[in-house]
């Protein structure tokens, strides 16, 4: 069957906010209500009014519906549709027909009430890293210990033994009672309190969990960290979290990572930076240094005249890609270092290479100029 377009339904713009789509589905509730309304397709209009509703008041739903239409629900109903049987719309019908307003007669799909048989995905965990620069920049494997909540092997996750249907509500997880209005008669569904919506208790408490249907364990796991990660990258562990509830899975475990600095390289991206130091006369004459990288020591040849600040590139030197594999390079970058204290046979040679004439054009520039304006 062809359905329409839900913000036809409601009558809204695609773009229209959460308010203006909450404002629509009250007005057309308010008019369709088949308890209210007269006209003979009502029950169907506000039923088309509820589906609309349910898929575009929640963000993920609306983006699916956004990109897919209604197809995007088709495929994972086996062609049926949006399911909004479990979509809670108290909080709207209390607003028009009272507070204790939950469903109306010969509907009950639609009320408020819910049981807590559904299932539930477990919590998901952050646990913070630290890692030498060795560690981030290789890869390596690591063993964690941390506390989740697991099932309860005692109960089986359930919180008790001996179980039943709850009298209360006699295994529904809620309760239905009939309230009168200006309106008509309408019914009213709400959770059991007696169970808390599961429709079942039991003989006994487990006196392992009490209750709670989870208990905390300390689990050991090894984990493998992968080449590249750097300073608050996280790595997903799926199901590592806590464990789920009425059969749900288990949430997923997320490492932080927090890299320590090295002694002499510095990170930058996939890049590394290196300062060398060089004499003087290294500068002035060029020389050969070996220069320590992250896979080896290599040669580096610093030519005549090198100047503080010079930057050498060593390519593919630098770290691996974390997504593409491929890796960074390497700068080398040179720092003359001016001693502060000569021996008598330095200072003399210095001083004998400061009778020499070393100036150059740039030198010149700055005599010339204080000549002109003398």
């Amino acid at each position: 069957m062809n359905k329409r377009d839900y913000y036809e339904v409601l009558g809204v713009d695609k773009n229209a906010d959460d308010k203006e789509i909450k404002s629509a589905f009250r007005r057309l509730a308010k008019k369709y209500h088949p308890d209210v309304s007269k006209e003979p397709d009502a029950a169907e209009k506000f039923k088309e009014a509820q589906e609309a509703y349910a898929v575009l008041s929640d963000p993920e739903k609306r983006s699916q519906y956004d990109k897919y239409g209604h197809a995007a629900f088709d495929q994972m109903n086996g062609g049926a549709g949006f399911d909004f049987s479990d979509f809670d719309f108290s909080d709207i019908f209390s607003d028009l027909f009272g507070s204790s307003f939950g469903g109306f007669s010969g509907f009950s799909s639609f009320g408020g009430g819910r049981t807590s048989s559904t299932k539930h995905r477990g919590s998901d965990k952050l646990m913070r890293m630290d890692l030498t620069f060795e560690e981030a920049v290789f890869g390596c494997k690591k063993t964690i210990r941390l506390d989740v909540y697991d099932e309860c092997t005692s109960c089986g996750g359930k919180g008790g033994k001996g179980e039943k249907n709850c009298p209360t509500c006699h295994g529904s997880g809620t309760v239905t009672s009939e309230q009168r209005t200006l309106f008509g008669t309408f019914m009213t569904r709400t959770t059991c309190s007696n169970c808390g919506g599961k429709g079942k208790v039991y003989e006994s408490t487990c006196s392992t969990c009490r209750g709670t249907g989870k208990v905390k364990v300390n689990k050991e796991i090894e984990v493998k960290i992968p080449a590249g990660v750097n300073t608050d990258n996280q790595l997903r562990l799926a199901g590592k979290g806590d464990s789920g509830s009425n059969g749900g899975p288990s949430g997923d475990l997320y490492l932080e990572f927090r890299v320590k600095e090295h002694e002499l390289y510095e990170r930058d991206g996939n890049d590394i930076y290196l300062e060398l130091p060089i004499t003087i006369t290294d500068a002035v004459l060029g020389c050969k240094k070996e220069v320590p990288t992250l896979y080896g020591n290599v040669k580096l040849t610093i030519p005549e005249g090198a100047s503080t600040g010079d930057k050498h590139r060593l390519k593919g030197k630098g770290i691996e890609d974390l997504h593409t594999g491929s890796k960074g390079n390497m700068y080398v970058v040179i720092n003359v270092v001016i001693p502060s204290k000569l021996d008598r046979k330095q200072k003399k040679l210095f001083e004998e290479l400061s009778e020499t004439d070393l100036k150059t054009s740039e030198f010149k520039k700055i005599e010339n100029y204080l000549e002109k304006n003398k």
